[in-house]
């Protein structure tokens, strides 16, 4: 029953085969006496169920062996994995991040699978990566010694497959595996190179091979192209010499049935080619057929060819019938699943499968409901959030910067006093809402530069300030007042405290179509523990801090989604630096 289950995963085809059985044993029931005289004819259905059986078990290989080169393309084909093998130096924090990643990515895809051993990418850059959050691998060298490594070299791409033998990756372990492997190169004009390798659990195929029966003492086993063993139940006899087979004859065969042996040992091997190579063969005793050629014109043929011919008509009639709408709402299903919410699936009936459409309808309609009002909300939420976020000037500084300016008249310094009076209504102009949630890259720095004015003179000159930003950004969109507590951020958490003159550097640029803006102070610093604070909930604002870190933050994961974002670097007594990344969005909403 396994095997069935296994081999026919339609149910197209199980409801035909179930009809096709269910005929054909009420026909043998009849026809036992014919049967039992049709000596001919059972031995060649059993020739042909061998050799339907070894097609299949190479069906199933093949097959098997095909979905694991995907999953190996799948994991080549990572961005983050040819990112990684650029990199100059694996030990930067990029380096450090990427390698956390691939191997949740490798654990993911290991995880979901039983039939995998293990997955290793190993790097010309002198690194290798692993599924295994723990676990020691051999060194790099080691590994570069391996036969995998050195025919996957050699293959320059394409994929390499190993006959079955026992893996030494992870010290301390050595699982019994066959493996796939495969290299990858870098770009072009780029020398460097990996190899990725994908180790297949050998109890797959030796249990896939087991449950195949070919009579008491029929057997399958697999050769590789170089006539090694991938298989056989009784390996270990071969090993010893206690067994052999044929193997040059089955190397030198095409795909046929040969017939060796004497007496009692006479059998029949069944070979069939793999597309990469390996030989399925089929090994059945002929003295455990039925070898009786006498009569079979009149029973056995006749009721065999009658009985057939209805099975077949009435198992592809009723399973046509019965699987037709199951097949139409696979369809739907699958309509779904490319994003149609629109479609619905028609109610033909009021058996199961019209109540089955009938619900699929209802959900289809309720999961589009819940998408929209989740769009809704979320867009409401952000047009809220952003529209909060902008109207946020604390009184305080309006009120110190006032005081300022009525201290310096009184003074009569009447230059510092336009100054600041000419700083502050920029602030303010371009603190207006205009219903624009992006502004160009150049306006937020002016914005940011009468800040800057107004904090200069208020503090007496504590800082110096420059803005050295890439003008080819200056045209790209961000969103409005989100520099600002950056600068802020610097100034009380950085110069403020400072004996000497402090300076802010704001730098900005464009990498693989990301903006990326940084605002560099050095006061100082910060320690890790207040570093990580800066983004956390507890301190989303802070009296005379301006609008909070945390939710300049949430504003452009929520706008930009969650690639994008903000990050602190800071060292006590150094200075601190935050960096800011945004999607290099020009006039009109187009990526660069």
């Amino acid at each position: 029953m396994k095997f069935w289950s296994f081999s026919f995963k339609s149910i197209h085809t199980n409801i035909a085969i179930a009809f096709s059985c269910l005929i054909l044993c009420t026909t043998a029931i009849l026809s036992y006496n014919s049967y039992r005289l049709s000596a001919d004819a059972v031995t060649k259905n059993s020739l042909e169920y061998t050799t339907e059986l070894i097609e299949q078990v190479n069906t199933n290989i093949q097959t098997y062996i095909g979905n694991m080169e995907s999953i190996s393309a799948l994991a080549l084909s990572n961005g983050d994995l040819l990112r990684y093998l650029s990199l100059n130096d694996p030990n930067t924090n990029e380096g450090i991040a990427l390698e956390r990643q691939l191997g949740n990515y490798f654990r993911s895809i290991v995880g979901s699978r039983n039939d995998i051993a293990s997955i290793l990418f190993v790097g010309s850059n002198g690194r290798a990566l692993s599924d295994r959050a723990s676990g020691q691998l051999k060194s790099y060298g080691e590994l570069t010694d391996q036969e995998w490594f050195k025919e996957a070299q050699l293959t320059q791409g394409r994929v390499a497959i190993s006959s079955s033998h026992v893996q030494h990756v992870f010290r301390n372990e050595y699982p019994w595996v066959v493996s796939i492997s495969r290299q990858l190169t870098g770009h072009a004009e780029d020398s460097r190179s990996g190899v990725l390798l994908v180790d297949l659990n050998y109890n797959l195929i030796n249990d896939l091979c087991k449950q195949i029966r070919l009579g008491k003492r029929g057997y399958v086993f697999i050769l590789d192209p170089a006539g090694d063993l991938i298989y056989h139940p009784q390996q270990q006899i071969i090993y010893t010499r206690l067994k052999s087979e044929n193997i040059p004859m089955i190397l030198s065969s095409q795909d046929s049935s040969i017939v060796i042996g004497e007496g009692s040992e006479r059998k029949m091997y069944t070979i069939r080619t793999t597309s990469f190579g390996w030989k399925i063969v089929g090994v059945t005793y002929l003295d455990e057929l039925v070898s009786n050629k006498r009569e079979i014109q009149f029973s056995s043929a006749l009721w065999g060819f009658v009985c057939l011919i209805i099975a077949l008509a009435i198992s592809i009639l009723l399973s046509f019938t019965l699987t037709k709408p199951i097949k139409k709402l696979d369809a739907h299903m699958k309509q779904v699943e490319k994003g149609d919410f629109n479609i619905r699936a028609a109610i033909e009936s009021t058996n199961e499968i019209g109540k089955l459409a009938r619900t699929f309808n209802l959900m289809i309609g309720k999961i589009k409901d819940l998408m929209n009002q989740i769009v809704q909300e979320q867009e409401t939420k952000r047009i809220s959030e952003l529209k909060a976020l902008q109207a946020q000037i604390q009184p305080h500084f309006l009120y110190n910067t006032l005081d300022s300016i009525i201290w310096m008249a009184e003074m009569s310094k009447m230059e510092e006093v336009v100054k600041m009076t000419s700083a502050l209504s920029k602030l303010l102009r371009s603190s207006i809402s205009k219903g624009e949630e992006l502004v160009p890259i150049s306006v937020e720095l002016e914005h940011i530069r009468n800040y800057l004015t107004i904090q200069n003179i208020r503090y007496r000159n504590k800082f110096s300030y420059t803005i050295d930003v890439d003008p080819s950004i200056l045209d790209c969109k961000i969103l409005k007042i989100v520099l600002q507590p950056l600068v802020e951020n610097a100034i009380y958490h950085g110069i403020k405290h400072k004996a000497d003159t402090g300076h802010i550097h704001i730098t900005g640029q464009q990498e693989n179509g990301v903006v990326i803006l940084k605002v560099i102070d050095d006061g100082i610093g910060m320690e890790p523990e207040k570093v990580k604070s800066l983004l956390s909930n507890v301190n989303l604002t802070e009296a005379g801090k301006g609008v909070g870190l945390h939710n300049v933050y949430q504003r452009v994961q929520l706008y930009f989604g969650d690639p994008y974002g903000l990050e602190f670097e800071s060292e006590q007594e150094e200075g601190t630096t935050a960096i800011l990344r945004i999607p290099a969005i020009m006039e009109g909403g187009d990526k660069q």
